[in-house]
């Protein structure tokens, strides 16, 4: 049996409040570095230690790094081999109830998540269909539209009265087409997975039941992260009984491009009169300066809940301003301070963040630090899962799991080449979007017609009878991962990867992503208790998502300097932080100057969440002149490095100015 005093020794007095609350709705405000995952995991712990079986335990969040720090944060809490709470996304929530209960919408069990690759196939497709152009609507921009429709709750019959433009209105119309097409091929997308959802807790009120059932106690990590369809599906799971405790920090909502809205935690007790409030205060990262700034800052802000973090560390050294002449001198001065404390101060390049707004801005640093042979890593770059050879082989196993996945099956038919070319891939679709038949019984139909050489027709039947005696290998009792490397092998994968990359180095990265996919099957494989190609499927579709994959875990992990956007720099922390660019139009963002008060106050928060990631120092920089269409253009310092700093402060930079200009 867990003990609980040993279990609260180790929390302060807030901590501890927040971990002993069990019953009815509670709102535990978590400020940047005051310790919530602590919290979170030892509150599940408790009410293990209480009898709840852990199985009753439910606790969400947003990315599968998150959820897998608080899987293991758990596990050395209550021990290894008992049973564990069900800690999970939003998204592999979702999946795990739609496989089970997803029939009654139309699907079935069996439906594949498309990735974004696809999902731009369709939305061309779609847009072609109903004779739209390039010019009118890009297929990116569509999707952008129909995702923010999706996560507000919005259905194709509605959409058509929200659109406010000629633009959101042809997406309206491509938007009942593209559902339509992914409800044929038996495909979901990310968006889907929270919207099915919802939309069968209301209309369904038995697959509700079963699910409400299941847990008597939720917990919801990063609440100010949620979107409109994710607080729905949290209030329709705790309504029997309420007992839900969500954890966020207002303060640090900085996703309201991507649906999040600040709303959700700022009016939790609203929703939830009973609600208890516990603010968790005692910052355990920044020193005392900088949280004095940071508190500065944010206090600009009018709809927050009040609170106000303490540091429980001294500072060192003083938060510093830094004006340059222009963006390349800011670049050097930075690359030259980094180098001279890496040689003379024993500091390490791991202990150095450059954090951004904007990914144009790093090209300056990596010259430099280049020039100066400073290891560093931008973080945040291309995906694991955008490498082509990865989405090939997935594609390959996503035919291989669902026969109908044509969007995966149009990827692969001629890769490697195998004498099928486009124009009769061409010939085929027109034949299945005709009959509504699958790919390879078009393709037959074609035969039959005549509309096909024999030569083609055969290398379409060769294909056919492959992917199913792949299908057939990955069904038996072999391991995935060996099932996987046999496919590689007899595709001769590595050979087109040698024809397409020239450098010996290029050819061995790809081949070590190759290998990265296979040791992926093997721990998927080591970890689930009944493995299936389908859920290893979901997983890496859901890992695509993520803000941080496993590529950006290793780098994080490197003796190097860290280059990345604030946004990625969420939910980490670095000894030596440089903030750059605080300008006018980079940080606030152009667009946040010439949008509301609301669109600024988000901007805001990105500055204090930046602030936030310095553990000892902290430098903020801005350029007095920017190059922007090949010429230098006079910059206006940022409005937040004037909140941040002390009205002497702020007057004696104003003196330093004067003086400088005459």
């Amino acid at each position: 049996m867990i003990q609980s005093s040993k279990l609260l020794s180790s929390l302060n007095a807030s901590q501890r409040d927040a971990a002993t609350t069990f019953s009815g709705p509670l709102l535990v405000l978590a400020g940047a570095g005051t310790g919530k995952t602590r919290v979170i995991t030892t509150r599940m712990a408790l009410l293990i230690s209480q009898g709840v079986p852990a199985e009753r335990i439910l606790s969400v969040t947003f990315t599968n790094k998150a959820a897998k720090e608080m899987t293991e944060r758990c596990t050395s809490l209550i021990g290894r081999g008992k049973s564990k709470p069900w800690i999970s996304t939003f998204h592999s929530l979702c999946v795990r109830i739609l496989r089970e209960e997803i029939e009654p919408l139309g699907y079935r069990q069996n439906f594949t998540i498309i990735d974004r690759g696809d999902q731009e196939s369709m939305a061309r497709e779609v847009l072609r269909s109903i004779r739209v152009q390039d010019s009118a609507l890009k297929p990116g921009d569509l999707l952008s539209i129909i995702s923010r429709w999706k996560s507000a709750g919005v259905p194709p019959a509605q959409a058509p009265d929200l659109a406010c433009d000629d633009r959101e209105f042809l997406a309206a119309m491509a938007y009942r087409k593209y559902c339509d097409r992914l409800r044929a091929r038996n495909s979901v997308d990310f968006d889907d997975l929270l919207l099915l959802t919802d939309k069968l807790f209301s209309e369904h009120p038995e697959a509700l039941k079963r699910q409400q059932d299941r847990f008597d106690y939720v917990q919801i990590d990063e609440y100010q992260d949620t979107n409109q369809l994710q607080f729905r599906l949290v209030q329709a799971m705790v309504s029997p009984h309420e007992n839900l405790c969500v954890v966020g920090d207002d303060d640090q909502s900085i996703y309201a491009w991507r649906g999040a809205e600040v709303k959700h935690i700022l009016s939790f007790q609203t929703h939830f009169p009973k609600a208890k409030v516990v603010r968790l205060e005692d910052n355990y990262r920044c020193t005392d300066e900088i949280l004095n700034i940071a508190n500065r800052l944010v206090s600009y802000n009018r709809e927050r809940h009040q609170k106000v973090l303490r540091s429980t560390k001294q500072a060192v050294e003083p938060v510093r301003f830094e004006k340059f002449p222009d963006e390349v001198t800011e670049a050097e001065r930075i690359g030259l301070e980094i180098s001279y404390l890496i040689a003379k101060r024993n500091c390490e390049p791991s202990d150095f963040a450059i954090l951004f707004r904007t990914n144009e801005q790093p090209r300056a640093f990596e010259s430099e630090l280049r020039r100066r042979q400073i290891p560093y890593v931008i973080l945040g770059s291309q995906s694991f899962y955008d490498r082509k050879e990865i989405r090939d082989l997935l594609a390959y196993l996503r035919v291989i799991a669902q026969p109908r996945d044509e969007s995966a099956l149009l990827r692969i038919i001629n890769t490697p080449a195998r004498n099928i070319g486009t124009t009769t891939v061409e010939k085929v679709m027109q034949r299945a979007i005709l009959t509504g038949a699958p790919f390879f019984e078009a393709a037959r139909e074609c035969t039959t017609r005549g509309d096909l050489a024999p030569r083609v027709s055969q290398a379409i039947s060769n294909f056919e009878q492959k992917v199913e005696g792949w299908r057939n290998r990955f069904r038996s009792p072999q391991t995935l991962a060996q099932s996987f490397r046999q496919l590689v092998e007899e595709l001769k994968y590595r050979n087109e990867v040698e024809k397409l990359y020239k450098e010996p180095a290029q050819v061995a990265t790809r081949l070590e992503s190759i290998e990265q996919l296979a040791d992926a099957l093997d721990d998927y494989s080591t970890r689930s208790a009944k493995p299936s190609l389908h859920q290893f499927l979901d997983e890496m579709t859901l890992n695509d998502r993520d803000e941080f994959g496993s590529d950006n875990k290793k780098e994080l992990e490197r003796n190097a300097v860290k280059l990345l956007t604030i946004h990625s720099a969420k939910g980490l922390e670095f000894p030596r932080v440089y903030l750059v660019g605080m300008e006018e139009g980079l940080l606030p963002h152009k667009r946040s100057v010439e949008g509301t008060r609301k669109d600024i106050e988000e901007e805001r928060r990105l500055a204090y969440v930046a602030v936030t990631r310095a553990q000892e120092s902290l430098t903020m920089t801005f350029a007095e002149t920017r190059r922007k269409w090949g010429k230098p253009r006079k910059t206006i310092p940022s409005r937040f490095l004037f909140e941040m700093r002390t009205d002497q402060q702020n007057e004696d930079a104003m003196a330093e100015e004067e003086a400088a200009a005459e």
